[in-house]
């Protein structure tokens, strides 16, 4: 079963930049959509962004667009979240998460649909 490794966490200023890695281990994942969900303290964990197995297709949520990029590279088995310009409410935890072949434009967001997640990695958006 495949593994998912989430790397690229810290701590950074408002109006700063960080890129978080999602590595898959065990398995290949070029069959596979992979998203990024964050979760803040007391709050529901959110979808940030999902890019479709081949590249093609990318979302993301309504506060990431423009400030947020997505991308994957299937040789390296690795997906990338690049974050920039940002704010003390994208302080969360950062999951990577996987679920078979599509993200869908009307369900890529959908929890439920993933079916193996990273344990999260830490950023904090702090002056």
């Amino acid at each position: 079963q495949v593994q998912l490794v989430e790397s690229g966490g810290g701590s950074v200023q408002p109006g700063g930049s960080l890129t978080l890695t999602c590595t898959a281990v065990g398995q290949f994942i070029m069959n596979d959509a992979i998203g990024w969900f964050r979760q803040a303290p007391g709050m529901e964990r959110e979808g940030v962004s999902c890019i479709s197995a081949n590249g093609e297709y990318k979302y993301y949520g309504y506060s990431m667009e423009g400030r947020f990029t997505i991308e994957r590279d299937n040789d390296k088995n690795t997906v990338s979240l690049q974050m920039s310009d940002l704010t003390d409410k994208d302080t969360a935890i950062y999951y990577c998460a996987l679920r078979p072949f599509r993200c869908g434009m009307n369900t890529w967001f959908r929890r439920g649909d993933y079916v193996q997640w990273g344990q999260g990695t830490q950023v904090t958006v702090s002056s």
